[in-house]
This record gives structure tokens, sequence and C-alpha cells, in this order.
């Protein structure tokens, strides 16, 4: 059962329990964490318990402090893994410096001005995607338009046939909807959706050894780490990291970002009357929707968070979309707002190590289809209930249906 918003309280607050999300992110109880408990020791049902941040400031300060609050040590996720070796070789799991030293690995395909000159392939994409839809009049928003595009962009760079992109998906699915019924029956089948990709990233790194090309797949291959090749866990691991990361937030980064604009018709309506408010919408998307809600740190050495002794070996979880109505830092966060300026989200973190590798990237297409739907789909409008992931790791939505006004197909 809901809590009542109006009546929550501390005992209350349960961020563990997937179930809390499904009606969205429960922004009213990190309200109530950030103005009567910042850092809050949070009950664990398996497990020993952790501190959960919610104030801007203190999510900035321990993401800058990777020598204190470590990533390798406990991995990123709340839950303790049993055996941590093959999560340590995902680059989101590492402290630096080897953190550092495998981010350099494919850093270099994600600069700004590489994004930037994906910006036409990325625009076909997009309206090739629209496209497939727009005669219809109606579609699942997030499974025919929000999950095309980041996937078809990330699997092209890495060189996967674009007939295997569905298969990526499923895998994802599995693998991020864990606690989602509709993806996964069972704790095993997210294992074998792990196995299943690992197998695949073989297959492929089999045939680029044979068949180099110019994409990230043979970038990683020939790629060297203190003067050894990436063994095929590594690359396994990697493969996983891009295929995932590449596609599941900003898949639901714009699936969320369109039905605020559904929810807040008087903000797509200045939208559609003046395109240049869309940089700071996009940014304000981010904000709003913040696609993942957590990561984790565990503590190396004992210290502080404000006035809380923090000792060593406990976990601290920052919630990232809390972080990013902190009222101490946003004014009215609550309030979704197109033309907010100064934004200073951490929806792709705060910076330091772990700062969103794909960032560049994730605006690129955000803003490219955002500026397609609104200039030829523009009167889209919801026609059945929105479902959303059961998870509290991932802001998702799964399926989102709605309607438009048909477009006889035109040369643009």
């Amino acid at each position: 059962m809901r809590v009542d918003e109006t009546t929550i309280t501390l005992a209350d607050v349960d961020l563990v329990n997937p179930d809390n999300f499904l009606d969205g992110v429960p922004h009213h109880a990190f309200k109530l964490l950030r103005k009567e408990a910042p850092v809050y020791r949070h009950a664990e049902p398996d497990g020993p318990g952790f501190w959960a941040l919610t104030r801007y400031d203190d999510i900035v300060s321990v993401s800058m402090d990777s020598a204190t609050f470590s990533s390798y040590r406990g991995g990123t996720n709340i839950h303790d893994v049993p055996d941590l070796g093959f999560l340590r070789m995902i680059m989101l799991n590492m402290d630096p410096p080897q953190h550092t030293k495998y981010r350099r690995l494919v850093s270099k395909g994600f600069t700004p001005r590489i994004v930037q000159a994906m910006e036409p392939h990325v625009r076909k994409m997009a309206n090739e995607i629209i496209d497939s839809v727009a005669e219809r009049g109606e579609c699942d928003f997030v499974t025919h338009v929000a999950a095309e595009l980041p996937l078809q962009v990330i699997l092209e760079l890495m060189g996967v046939p674009v007939e295997d992109r569905r298969l990526v998906f499923e895998w994802s699915n599995r693998m991020i909807g864990f606690d989602d019924p509709e993806y996964q029956t069972s704790p095993e089948e997210g294992t074998a959706a792990a196995t299943e990709m690992f197998m695949y990233a073989n297959r492929l790194a089999v045939d680029r050894k044979r068949n180099p090309r110019q994409d990230v797949i043979s970038t990683l291959l020939r790629a060297e780490v203190d003067g050894e090749a990436l063994t095929e866990g590594e690359f396994n691991a990697f493969f996983v990291l891009l295929s995932v990361a590449g596609n599941e937030t900003t898949r639901n980064l714009t699936s969320g970002g369109m039905l605020a604009l559904l929810e807040h018709p008087e903000q797509r309506d200045r939208l559609l009357v003046d395109r240049s408010l869309l940089p700071t919408a996009v940014e304000e998307m981010l904000r709003w929707v913040t696609p993942v809600i957590y990561f984790r740190r565990t503590v190396t050495r004992d210290t502080f968070i404000r006035d809380q002794k923090i000792r060593e070996g406990d976990k601290v979880v920052m919630y990232y979309g809390s972080g990013n109505r902190d009222e101490d830092v946003f004014t009215d966060g609550d309030v979704f707002d197109i033309a907010r300026d100064p934004n200073p989200h951490i929806a792709f973190g705060p910076g330091g190590a772990h700062f969103c590798l794909g960032a560049s990237l994730a605006r690129l297409e955000i803003r490219v289809m955002f500026e397609e739907l609104l200039r030829r789909l523009p009167d889209i409008e919801l026609t059945g209930p929105v479902r959303r992931l059961r998870s509290n790791f991932i802001a998702g939505i799964k399926h989102m249906p709605v309607r438009f006004t048909p477009e006889h197909r035109r040369k643009r």
C-alpha cells in the first residue's frame, strides 16, 4: 500500500522495495529525508543497511573523493554481491588510477567534437524512426520511438549488425529490469541474459580480430592497459557496459522527457512557440527525470558526512534525483521549467572520475529527437496508462501509448 504523502514519517521511508517506485520516483520521501535526515541510516532486509545521501552538496563531495568512497570495494549497487570478480572488470566498478586507464581507452570516441560531427547521421536515424510510426497515428512511444535511437547509435558505434539490435535490447531489459516480472521471472533469467551477451561479444571479437574495422570493438581489441591487451572477461565487461549504459539511460530520458511535456502542456506550448528553448529544455528533462536513481560507494576509512560518523566498510548510497530537487540549489525544484537557468543538475553525475562518458552523445540524441518530434508530430497525446519499470535503480518507463495526427510521408 502506498503511504499517504501528506503524513509520511521517516519510519515509512523504504527506498529498497521496488514496489515503492512503480508510480514514479517517491520524491515526497526524498523531500522528507532532505529536511529531516539528509544522512539517513536506512535498513536493509537482507544486509547491514546503508547511509542514504539526499542532499546535493553531499552527493558532490562523495563523488569527488574516490579514495574515501570506493566503487571497487563493494560495487555500485545497494545489495552486496558474493563474487565481485566480474563486476570489478566493469569500469563503473573501478577506482582511479585503474578506472582512469580503462576510461582512456574509449573516451576518445566520445569527445564533443566527434559527437558534433555525428549530428547529421543521428538526425537521419531519428527521422527514419519517426517515419516508421508517422503514418499510423499511434504507437507505443517507448518501444517504437524512445528505445530506437540510442540503441541504433551505440550499436552502430560499436559495429554491431543492425539486424542484431533487438537481441541487445532484450538482453539489456533483462539485465536492468531484474526486479520487473515483465523482463525476468527469476534471478537466473538475468544471469542467463548476461551469459548470452558475453557469448555474443566473444563472437564479435573473433570476427573483428579477423576483419578489423573502424569501430569501438576493433579499438578495444587493439587496446592495451599497462602493455597488456584486454582479457576476454575485460572485453566482455566493456561490451556490456557500453551496450547497456549506451541505450538504457537515454531511452528512459527520452520517454520521461516526453511524459513531462505531456503532463505540463503549458511547457510544451512554450517549446513549440520558441524552439530556441530546446537546449535548456533538454537540461530540465535531465534534471526532472534523472534516469539513474542511485549509485553506491563503500567507505575505505572512518570519516564524517555532515556531523555523522561513517565507518570503514559502510555503504553510502547517493540519490541523484533527490539532489536534483535540493531546495538549497534549485528554486522551485518540484516545478518543471524548460527555461530553467542556471541548472547545475547531476543527472550525469557531478563530475569527477565517474562523470558519464556518453554525456555529449546523450545530449545530442535527446536534442535531435525532440527537434524532429516537435516538428513532425507536435500534437502527441497519451491514450492510456504509463507503465513504469519496477526498479529502485533505474527511473524507467516500459510502455507509453500515444496518438498523434498521422503524417503523410513526404520528402524532407
